[in-house]
């Protein structure tokens, strides 16, 4: 990050005639800003921005996203090489530490990950507070927030020692925690993970095991799994690291920054969207009813909305959607399944991709339109969706929150208002009105 000091933009009051200078600051690739840290106490004014969509609310090294371009780099390597070329935890190790690990430093970090997947035994306890029928993403909130009562070791956050514990902790044993949160909802028995697994490959396992017999792997589902995971680990400052951030910025521990990260995540507008497309889709129905649904989705008065096209910061297609549609492929493929909401889906890309409707609007099909297709085939319940992209994501939080704790200039975040309420008045007492 530079700010070369000739660079500056001049804001005029034309009431008063007064200028003031913003300087502006220089990032790596991608739009410079405006800084605006001074203007308050020189202009008396705030911006206003809502949504924060032409806010820049930190600088990171961590991703970068070209919308209008539609690029996804990770400390600087795409999102296709990456899924295509990586494993999860390879690109675990890269957004943590900035640089991809040597043979020797992936060993060592996939061993000290594997070894944290156990959790806490009395952790078993703390589910069966929950009802059966708890939506998971609900008590995924509620156990990760808890593991700060079983980690004391791991809460100092100005402790370089105890961040990289508690990091380790979070991404290791996210995936135990799912899949118990999956386990309970069904009354079978929980699994513990398995040492001599992949991160994906334990994920399965601690999913869909039983004691009755034994577990086969199939790889090529294994293989969806951890793109699925790398498709989704990082995003830039979307809502739920922001979230994570702006917890975070408080002091507060890793494990209560994370559970809100994954509080954020739950709403369909953002994590749940897969979920949010499967209920589309079946919903729909058939082919033939997607006329009907498009001239739906087109009024303005009707509350239907299509979901899985488009995306707030993508202007062009989703990079991750073409690595992810290839995968949706390859699972019906070997499973065998001859999906009706595949061809659905298929139908509507088409129109998607033709349709003036979709054509103007830019609302190409995104991550979440092919992976919630993906999931379904796989055999996970859609209540699940959610909770996978919260397994995946975590790295990211963790990754974002440890920059911030790390930045020597971060502040606890305070956005300000645009107050439209009453001003001062006469109190009246109750007698009286």
């Amino acid at each position: 990050m530079s700010n070369a000091a000739s660079k500056s933009f001049t804001l005029t009051d034309n009431q008063s005639g007064q200028s003031f200078d913003l300087p502006v600051i220089d990032g790596s690739v991608g739009p410079s800003v405006l800084d605006v840290r001074r203007l308050y106490g020189e202009t008396g004014h705030f911006t206003y921005d809502p949504g924060y969509t032409s806010t820049g609310s930190c600088d990171s090294a961590i991703t970068y996203i070209d919308g209008d371009e539609g690029i996804l780099l990770h400390r600087g390597y795409g999102i296709k090489d990456l899924a295509e070329n990586a494993d999860f935890l390879e690109v675990a190790y890269l957004l943590l530490n900035g640089e991809l690990p040597t043979p020797a430093q992936k060993s060592k970090f996939d061993h000290d990950v594997t070894y944290h997947t156990m959790v806490h035994e009395q952790l078993i306890n703390f589910y069966r507070g929950f009802r059966r029928d708890a939506h998971p993403m609900a008590i995924m909130c509620g156990v990760v927030g808890a593991l700060s009562a079983f980690y004391h070791d791991s809460l100092d956050i100005y402790d370089p020692h105890q961040r990289m514990v508690a990091s380790f902790r979070l991404i290791a044993k996210m995936p135990t925690i799912a899949a118990m949160a999956y386990k309970y909802s069904t009354g079978q028995p929980f699994n513990y993970p398995q040492n001599s697994l992949s991160y994906a490959e334990n994920f399965l396992h601690m999913m869909f095991a039983v004691p009755a017999e034994e577990y086969k792997m199939n790889p090529v589902l294994s293989k969806a799994m951890d793109r699925i995971f790398i498709l989704h680990a990082d995003h830039e400052q979307n809502a739920s690291t922001s979230t994570v951030r702006l917890a975070g910025s408080s002091g507060a521990n890793p494990f209560a920054c994370i559970a809100a990260g994954i509080a954020s995540l739950w709403g369909p507008a953002h994590g749940g969207a897969n979920e949010a497309v499967l209920n589309m889709l079946n919903e729909i129905g058939h082919k033939d009813r997607i006329g009907e649904y498009v001239k739906k989705a087109r009024d303005k008065d009707d509350p239907f909305r299509l979901f899985g096209f488009g995306h707030r910061v993508y202007k062009n297609y989703d990079p991750r959607a073409k690595v992810m549609q290839a995968s949706c492929h390859e699972v019906l493929a070997d499973l065998g399944v001859e999906d009706p909401l595949l061809e659905l889906a298929m139908a509507l890309e088409k129109i998607a991709l033709e349709d003036e409707y979709f054509v103007d609007r830019k609302l190409y099909p995104n991550v979440d339109f092919y992976s919630g297709i993906i999931l379904k085939a796989m055999g996970f319940p859609i209540s699940m969706f959610t909770v996978l992209f919260a397994v995946a994501r975590t790295v990211g939080w963790v990754a974002q929150w440890k920059e911030m704790i790390e930045d020597p200039g971060q502040k606890i975040g305070r956005p300000r208002q645009l107050y439209t309420g009453p001003d001062a008045r006469a109190f009246v007492p109750l007698a009286e009105r």
